[in-house]
């Protein structure tokens, strides 16, 4: 009796050893996003539309179809319809991925230009911002 208790006794001593450390369980990677830049709250700001069917819509795709911003201006594109659309810049100025239904992306014009752009998945659709 005395050996069970001992072989027991060194079971549980090893076993409270060995569980001593700390675990930590790995953390999956997060899926690339695109990287909106966000508005600053002092800043200035304008709004764009995707309104529902804009795949349809053509130059009346975004609402307003040409924006004109300062520069510094944050530009917020919201995607109301019911299927995904991108904000995409016909040269290489920004694209965002994307846009979900009920989603946003924002894009910060730091240069004066005309930048047009258009939807990724729906070429057809157009918009171009002025920033001066």
């Amino acid at each position: 009796m005395l050996f069970v208790r001992l072989v027991l006794t060194s079971a549980f001593v090893a076993l409270a050893i060995g569980c001593s450390g700390s675990y930590s369980s790995p953390t999956p990677a997060p899926s690339p996003t695109p990287t909106p830049v966000s508005p600053s709250p002092s800043g200035p700001s304008a709004a764009v539309t995707i309104p529902r069917g804009a795949e349809a819509l053509g130059r009346s795709a975004y609402n307003p179809a040409e924006l004109t911003v300062d520069v510094g201006t944050t530009v917020t594109w919201t995607n109301t319809d019911v299927v995904s659309h991108t904000s995409t810049s016909d040269a290489s100025g920004w694209n965002s991925g994307t846009i979900a239904p009920g989603g946003q992306f924002s894009f910060t014009f730091p240069t004066a230009g005309t930048f047009s752009y258009h939807c990724a998945i729906h070429p057809g659709m157009v918009g171009t911002v002025v920033a001066r």
